[in-house]
């Protein structure tokens, strides 16, 4: 009996289970993979553009004392971190405004760019007085938590 005669009798016996099982197997092993990864993954914080939103999240990985700190000083100048980061918003509006326009000019572009620049510079200016108010009234784990976060990110203060 030659190969090409024994390989039909082959495949009417018992191959079918064979590839009943292979495929049932390999089934188990994708939905075993989608499991693991469901439950191993971790639930990524969705960005929020709300700097107070950003400042909480900080500051709830601080020591207490030192979280009241930094909330105490966002606080202080609340209206004007405020005004900032809606003026850089705005600003930020201006380009899309350039961009979308039926008649595009290079130099309103570059216009609007540059009142992003400055909007950004003073919402930052802003912003990091106050993580500098804050971190001169702070212990030292505070200012170290500051200075390693995020939290979990290898830093040359775990090192030490």
């Amino acid at each position: 009996m030659s190969i090409a005669q024994f390989a039909p009798a082959a495949m009417t016996r018992g191959s079918s289970r064979w590839l009943l099982l292979g495929s049932l197997a390999l089934n188990l092993f994708f939905v075993g993979v989608a499991v693991a990864m469901a439950i191993r993954t971790p639930a990524v914080p969705t960005w929020n553009r709300d700097v107070f939103v950003r400042i909480e999240r900080i500051a709830a990985t601080l020591p207490p004392a030192d979280a009241d700190l930094l909330r105490g000083e966002a606080n202080a100048d609340k209206q004007k971190l405020e005004n900032a980061q809606s003026q850089y918003f705005n600003a930020r509006q201006g380009i899309h405004a350039a961009l979308r326009s039926d008649t595009f000019s290079v130099d309103d572009m570059r216009t609007a760019m540059a009142r992003t620049r400055a909007a950004r510079q003073s919402f930052d200016q802003i912003l990091q007085g106050i993580f500098a108010d804050a971190a001169a009234k702070m212990s030292h784990a505070g200012r170290l938590a500051l200075a390693d976060w995020p939290p979990n990110r290898k830093s040359a203060s775990k090192d030490r």
